[in-house]
């Protein structure tokens, strides 16, 4: 499918929220999925706000169900910082008829997005990719190694879906659409007639057309899908400021290269460092370690040993006044491949699931290259450590922006 769009990066965003939302019943008897609440604002406000500091301008809002519910709240979309235009169609529209019905407001090329998923895009990141892979259109796909939800497609090491089921049925998928879709005008001429859903009708065929791209991702993605999903998504949107550290030159002081702080009396504090983890837990930070390990692999150290040192660690952030929420080790080779060693970003994602996180949110302090990489791998502000720049103030930084 050719594609005369790629020039400019979209700033349009096209927001499918007109369904009944009955997996939510009763709190959708009265009010419309996208406006139930978390914090004192509907979820749709988090996902529109999300869409403006990406980039996007204007927003089209496809609605149905209890559609002045959400017309009058958000109104022309001045106080939200874009603008917003509506396209109101019968409750028993599917998704593909309420597309169709907005072809003629639609930018050649826009983003699709799903009004009860949010998901900290990293647009420039997902623009690039687009443009590299050359495809008519990309979705993002929550890889869901952690069984999070159920597969409906499977992604290529190129980056192509070559198999999308919405029954979630075939074997082989791995991986779910979460949304967030640059999509090309024109793949609306590949819906069939009549009252047809799109993902159903259109995917299968961009699949077959191996015009259909992927910009996976191990960040959770947070939903007004089901009644299940809500106190996950109530803690994600609260927003508590969170910090991730390195340990070693960060916190301690570092072991002579190949070597390491094998165990609690080689475990020496870096200045600064105790008042930091005060200073985050008086300002009621979450606070997380990621720490490479590898003289376990190498047989320097033990398991047990590292138990002792964090122990240490955790007893002296205490009688400073700080407090560590979890510790989070890789205990691999430096050649064996895992996803947790920087500067793999896993320990990260460890950290984003247990405390639901925002990492787009989340700084990520470390003292190397390897934990700048991870950070970036994460789509996480980083902050480096230096003789000239410590913890400590990074954390008067931090803790000043809260």
């Amino acid at each position: 499918m050719p594609n005369d769009a790629r020039a400019e990066r979209p700033r349009q965003a096209v927001v499918l929220a007109g369904g009944l939302g009955t997996r939510l019943r009763p709190l959708t008897d009265t009010t419309p999925k996208p406006m139930i609440a978390f914090h004192g604002r509907p979820f749709l406000e988090y996902l529109i706000a999300h869409l403006r500091d990406q980039g996007f301008e204007r927003v089209v809002l496809l609605l149905g169900y209890l559609a002045d519910n959400v017309r009058d709240y958000f109104g022309d979309g001045a106080r939200f910082g874009v603008a917003i235009e509506y396209m109101v169609s019968p409750i028993e529209d599917e998704t593909g008829t309420r597309l169709r019905r907005a072809r003629d407001r639609l930018d050649p090329l826009f983003l699709l997005a799903y009004c009860d998923n949010y998901w900290p895009m990293p647009f420039d990141a997902m623009w690039a990719r687009y443009l590299a892979a050359d495809r008519a259109a990309q979705v993002v796909v929550y890889r869901n190694r952690d069984g999070y939800t159920r597969d409906n497609l499977k992604v290529e090491a190129d980056g192509r879906v070559s198999l999308y089921d919405k029954t979630r049925a075939a074997p082989g998928l791995a991986g779910v659409d979460i949304g967030f879709l640059l999509m090309p005008r024109d793949a609306l001429d590949l819906l069939p007639d009549g009252n047809v859903g799109f993902e159903a009708n259109v995917y299968p065929q961009l699949v077959a057309q191996g015009a259909l791209g992927a910009f996976e991702t191990d960040h959770r993605y947070y939903s007004v899908g089901t009644l299940a999903r809500l106190p996950d998504t109530e803690r994600f949107l609260a927003r508590k400021p969170a910090v991730i550290l390195d340990r070693d030159g960060t916190l301690n002081r570092k072991a002579p290269r190949g070597e390491y702080v094998r165990k609690p009396a080689e475990f020496e504090w870096l200045p600064g460092a105790r008042e930091a983890l005060a200073l985050f837990a008086r300002a009621g930070f979450t606070v997380a370690v990621a720490t490479n390990q590898a003289g376990i692999a190498r047989g320097a150290m033990t398991e047990a040993d590292l138990a002792a040192i964090h122990a240490r660690l955790r007893v002296e952030t205490a009688d400073s006044g700080g407090r560590i929420d979890a510790i989070y080790h890789c205990p691999h080779g430096w050649d064996e491949g895992c996803a947790c060693r920087k500067p793999a970003p896993g320990m990260l994602l460890m950290a984003q699931r247990e405390f639901a996180l925002d990492l787009s949110r989340t700084p990520f302090v470390g003292d190397d290259e390897r934990d700048g990489e991870a950070a970036a791998a994460a789509h996480a502000p980083f902050h480096r450590v230096a003789s000239s720049h410590d913890l400590l103030a990074i954390a008067r930084q931090l803790t000043n922006s809260v």
